[in-house]
């Protein structure tokens, strides 16, 4: 009897998380490109790279961000540690971390230190453009300095990044925060004012009002603008120090012909701040206009467990710059490949990957073409696909070239130039003519 056929069960495909996306040659070459103009700027102004785990203990957020956050509330990817039951965060934002770095390592030892940071940062919202569950931020801290000078530093140093990036269109605004006892003054006033409009506040805005009620003054509410537009003002509750403060970093700003706003209604998004809040913004995005923003945070390191020090940072989007742009036309082009290697003979294939891997050594891009399972295609095959990869020279390796101990040079992209052949040893003598000839 003969045993019937079953057909195999299907496996279901398997995508990526909604809001964590994969980033994809030739896109790639668009963040790196970003990543080594950010680099270049930041070894300018003398700031080191410091890189913490994207996972952290819940607590470093929840004492560090402040409780009543839509971040702490809302957002976090939070769970329990299934071998010991310690509750971690995936980290929403890197300042508390690079804190609490400096705090654990003794970082500020001998003195103030200058840091940067690159990477993923995790939030639990309604993916749309420019914001995603998973994103990735460029960050700058300098902590144990407390003059408005290292405030004016970061502000000018963000600045420098837009022009070496060619970016139009990304204003500045400034407020102060002033310190904890003129935010009291005022903490008291807005509260005052919004309970004499109570009518007129969301179920939000009623929820947080006796909790932080500055967060009040970021609502996009509408039917809330005109309430919030009356509201007392913290600059009006600002001391001589507070003022001076705010001044010292205008007058640098002004010094260095760097437009701004003051914008009396920035209160920033978590409850570390204190003196100089900023953000860079365009209208170029939507909604999500924010590209960078920061400011002084002087009492963090004491809340997390460190010594009181002063401290000031910012953050900026990288898929918000990179999407400004794109937008501006200033997207980075694929780096072209210098060479394609065509291999038409199986016996010429150690002599070629020695000749490939001095080029490399001596800094040639090659893409070598590889051998599928029928074994390697025809010469005519080869030289399609090493047009279409975009190299700007084929390099071939047959026969007559493995017999004389040379490769031929084909010029791809320049129809004037004509074939030569380069002898096979001296690599690092014509090595730089397959990329300065281009």
């Amino acid at each position: 009897m003969q045993a019937s056929k079953t057909t195999p069960a299907r496996i279901e495909k398997l995508t990526g998380v909604k809001g964590m996306n994969d980033i994809l040659p030739p896109t790639s070459r668009r963040w790196e490109d970003l990543e080594d103009r950010v680099r270049g700027v930041m070894r300018c102004h003398g700031y080191e790279n410091l890189r913490t785990p994207i996972v952290e203990f819940t607590s470093l957020f929840v004492r560090g961000l402040g409780e009543v956050t839509d971040i702490v509330e809302k957002e976090m990817y939070s769970f329990e540690d299934r071998l010991n039951g310690e509750a971690l965060t995936l980290r929403p934002e890197n300042t508390a971390g690079v804190v609490r770095a400096a705090i654990e390592h003794s970082l500020l030892y001998n003195g103030g230190k200058r840091l940067y940071y690159m990477g993923p940062m995790f939030r639990h919202e309604r993916p749309q453009r420019g914001r995603y569950r998973q994103f990735h931020q460029i960050g700058a801290e300098a902590l144990g300095f407390a003059g408005p000078d290292v405030d004016a530093e970061l502000i000018l140093m963000a600045h420098a990044l837009w022009q070496a990036l060619g970016l139009q269109d990304i204003a500045l605004q400034i407020n102060s925060l002033g310190q904890p006892q003129e935010r009291k003054q005022h903490r008291d006033a807005l509260i005052a004012h919004f309970e004499r409009h109570a009518d007129a506040l969301d179920e939000e805005a009623r929820r947080r009002l006796h909790l932080n009620p500055l967060r009040l003054l970021d609502s996009k509410n509408p039917a809330m603008q005109d309430v919030i537009e009356k509201a007392p003002r913290l600059l009006d509750y600002l001391g001589p120090e507070s003022q001076q403060h705010l001044q010292g970093v205008r007058d640098i700003l002004d010094a260095n012909g760097v437009a701004y706003q003051i914008n009396p209604r920035l209160v920033r998004g978590m409850d570390y701040y204190n003196l100089t809040v900023f953000e860079f913004v365009t209208t170029k995005l939507g909604s999500q206009g924010t590209v960078c923003a920061g400011g002084r945070y002087d009492y963090l390191m004491e809340q997390i467990g460190g010594k009181p020090t002063p401290a000031v940072g910012w953050a900026m989007g990288m898929e918000r710059v990179l999407e400004l742009l794109q937008e501006q036309g200033l997207a980075a082009a694929p780096q072209a490949l210098d060479a394609y290697a065509v291999v038409t003979e199986a016996a010429a294939m150690p002599l070629a990957m020695q000749c490939l891997q001095r080029l490399r050594a001596a800094g040639v891009s090659v893409l070598m073409h590889a051998a599928g399972s029928e074994g390697l295609s025809s010469l005519k095959s080869q030289l399609k696909r090493a047009d279409a990869s975009g190299a700007r020279y084929a390099l071939l390796f047959g026969a007559d070239e493995v017999a004389q101990r040379v490769v031929s040079v084909k010029p791809l992209r320049d129809a004037t130039r004509v074939q030569l052949q380069r002898p096979i040893g001296q690599e690092s003598q014509w090595a730089q003519s397959l990329q300065s000839e281009a």
